[in-house]
């Protein structure tokens, strides 16, 4: 390509607050933590800095409260370049996300929506981007309306696991899920590309496989955030030219990188980290 990839990213827009302890708690058992940490997350907000580090021209569109956890919200993206010139205030707080990360990396999430759920796209312009990237934490018509105002590519992360507007649906190039959100799927037409975990991710096309990719071996520090990398990395690469298998041995590589290190957003690696860590 001649230029860098032009990615829109529209989604949610969060306050991670992590607490790290030894296991994670039973229902209703009190376990003690050792490390609190608070920092910017969300899927959207965690998308367009992975596609920022990876090489692509971001803008940002979302929603945040009026209130100090906005700017924790926005902190890295402005700091990477992220056009945040569509992120608009709204009469409600700013979204957050309390996480338990265990010592195997695994992790419990519960989310408050705030701001995120008042997103509505009827007086924004998504604009002539290459790709427009989104997922489901925020409201289903603003997905529909992303979907419906978008001509690049239109990659939808069907994550969570909630009902995906038929529009987004119909419209979507390319749709990413894990094995929980694919059993929620209806049935597309879409390019559907199905992370493993460990086990890497796979390309599927009307039920019928495409392309494997292999998820490199790594001593796992902490998970949340690897599949925004992966997201972020597999549509870039599209973006860029890449062939669909080629894109997805790369997002495998970006998100088993992000799992070796603490956090979300501090985690996700540049295109030359990704690059020197394949040869």
């Amino acid at each position: 390509m001649s230029h860098r990839p032009d990615i829109a990213v529209v989604g949610s827009l969060n306050v991670d607050l992590t607490l790290r302890c030894d296991r994670l708690p039973h229902p209703g058992e009190t376990v003690t933590g050792r490390d609190f940490t608070q920092g910017p997350g969300g899927k959207g907000g965690n998308q367009a800095l992975a596609a920022a580090r990876l090489g692509a021209d971001v803008r940002m569109i979302g929603r945040t409260g009026a209130d100090a956890y906005a700017e924790v919200a926005l902190h890295n993206l402005r700091a990477a370049g992220v056009d945040l010139a569509l992120v608009t205030q709204a009469d409600s707080p700013t979204g957050i996300a309390m996480i338990l990360v265990d010592d195997a990396g695994e992790n419990q999430i519960a989310v408050h929506p705030g701001a995120n759920a008042l997103l509505d796209l009827d007086d924004l312009d998504v604009g002539d981007a290459d790709a427009v990237i989104c997922q489901l934490e925020i409201p289903s018509g603003a997905v529909a309306q992303a979907a419906q105002a978008t001509h690049g590519l239109f990659c939808l992360n069907a994550a969570p696991a909630l009902p995906v507007p038929s529009e987004a649906l119909a419209r979507a190039d390319v749709i990413i899920v894990n094995e929980t959100e694919y059993a929620a799927l209806r049935p597309t037409s879409a390019l559907i590309a199905l992370t493993l975990g460990a086990a890497g991710a796979v390309l599927l096309k009307d039920g019928e496989q495409l392309a494997r990719a292999a998820a490199p071996t790594v001593t796992a520090v902490d998970s949340v955030g690897a599949g925004d990398t992966f997201v972020a990395a597999f549509v870039v690469g599209l973006v860029e030219g890449r062939q669909p298998g080629e894109a997805l041995q790369r997002a495998c590589l970006a998100a088993a990188l992000t799992v070796t290190r603490e956090g979300a957003q501090t985690a996700m690696p540049t295109a030359a980290q990704v690059d020197d860590w394949r040869s």
